[in-house]
């Protein structure tokens, strides 16, 4: 069981640090808001990936095969949700001032959760590559591989964040700062039209 947990935090390297909707939705809020201000969203975000998660390995992604609108359903509600969030970012960046904005909250790391179909995919890849009906311990070894994912997620959002955090520190004038949100949500923006493309 711990060599299938190793191979699983390899194989899950690569997944967890490349771009996508939650690492640059956490690297935005990261740049404008700081590490500790994202926190509560990161727990959100994470909260949802361990109950989804769990959900999935006992038997959800069966319902998701008898069903494949709800992927569909889930692909265009995430994509407009990032697309929102982009927009938000883009707005505040053609403000003068952004004395309303807000850190991201807990319930916006778990929506965030919730409409990413990346998320979904990865998953049920995971478990197919780890999780057979054969396998011992199933239970447990569901809820260890379960543990694992959402760890491993849990540490690279909050690099994301910290990466975000540092690159603001260069761009603390107002001008710098809403170029930086543009920035940002240029990015956020393109992550949801591959959302949708993929």
């Amino acid at each position: 069981m711990s060599q299938t947990l190793v191979t699983l935090a390899v194989f899950l390297f690569p997944l967890a640090y490349s771009p996508g909707p939650g690492n640059m939705f956490f690297a935005a809020n990261g740049a404008r808001f700081g590490l500790l201000a994202t926190l509560r969203a990161n727990f959100g975000y994470h909260l949802a990936t361990w109950l989804v998660t769990a959900a999935i390995g006992l038997g959800f992604v069966t319902t998701l095969d008898l069903f494949p609108q709800i992927f569909v359903a889930l692909k265009w509600a995430g994509s407009a949700y990032v697309f929102w969030l982009a927009w938000k970012l883009l707005r505040s960046g053609m403000l003068q001032s952004d004395e309303t904005a807000r850190p991201a909250s807990f319930s916006d790391g778990v929506v965030l959760l919730l409409l990413n179909p990346k998320a979904y995919v990865i998953i049920a890849l995971m478990f197919s590559q780890f999780l057979t009906s054969s396998s011992e311990n199933r239970l447990i070894l569901t809820l260890l591989i379960t543990t694992v994912f959402t760890l491993n997620n849990f540490i690279a959002f909050t690099v994301w964040t910290l990466i975000g955090d540092q690159i603001a520190s260069h761009f603390r004038s107002p001008d710098s700062a809403r170029r930086l949100n543009m920035l940002f949500g240029g990015m956020l923006a393109l992550v949801a039209m591959w959302m949708l493309i993929s």
